[in-house]
């Protein structure tokens, strides 16, 4: 009797060890891939991640689409920040602010709220994927899909205007301006009708 009840243990306990070996190993083969991944993924973002790996005046110079720095788009501009109006246009509805830190850089204030910030051409500021001005339209082509043409208001083709697809949406957007020399002279993080507005306030 106890020899007929122990044969069948014996797999029991092999199956149980075994399945708790597996996991282990599916772990080990997850963390093997995730090693050998992880110099390709590093690699291909190497121009942005070692900017924010490293100092931290090298990767204030990237903005997204929450904002630049503490500059955020929906929010007040913050008091105490260098962000100040300077002579620029400004008027009770819509007001442009800058900073000496960042040259080139300037955002419209309208309803007490950042509603966009341009990115000029004496800025080094830049998006994650490296994108900024100087970049070409194919480099920023082969990272924005699917951006809205538009002729340029005041430059002859191949100027234009590319204005990311959710722009209409009411969210933060990206809207770049593309010279004759089929590259980036500004570009843009804001919401409508602000992203489109091609002389500060207007």
């Amino acid at each position: 009797m106890t020899r007929f009840l122990s044969l069948p243990l014996l797999p029991l306990a092999l199956l149980v060890a075994l399945a708790a070996c597996s996991p282990d190993a599916d772990q080990q083969a997850a963390n093997g891939a995730s090693e050998t991944s992880a110099p390709a993924a590093s690699s291909a973002s190497a121009p942005v991640a070692s900017p924010e790996a490293g100092s931290a005046p090298a990767s204030r110079n990237v903005i997204g689409l929450e904002g630049l720095g503490d500059l955020r788009i929906g929010e007040a501009v913050p008091e105490g920040g260098s962000f100040a109006e300077r002579g620029a246009q400004t008027s009770d509805a819509c007001r442009t602010v800058s900073s000496p830190d960042y040259p080139g850089v300037y955002a419209i204030v309208a309803d007490g709220k950042v509603q966009r910030i341009t990115i000029g051409q004496r800025s080094d500021v830049k998006l994650a994927e490296g994108v900024g001005v100087g970049s070409s339209e194919t480099e920023v082509r082969s990272w924005f899909g699917g951006f809205r043409e538009e002729p340029h208001k005041y430059e002859e083709a191949p100027a234009k205007y590319l204005t990311a697809p959710n722009a209409e949406s009411g969210s933060s957007a990206l809207r770049f301006e593309i010279g004759r020399d089929g590259k980036v002279k500004l570009f843009h993080i804001g919401v409508m009708p602000y992203l489109a507005y091609v002389e500060a306030c207007a």
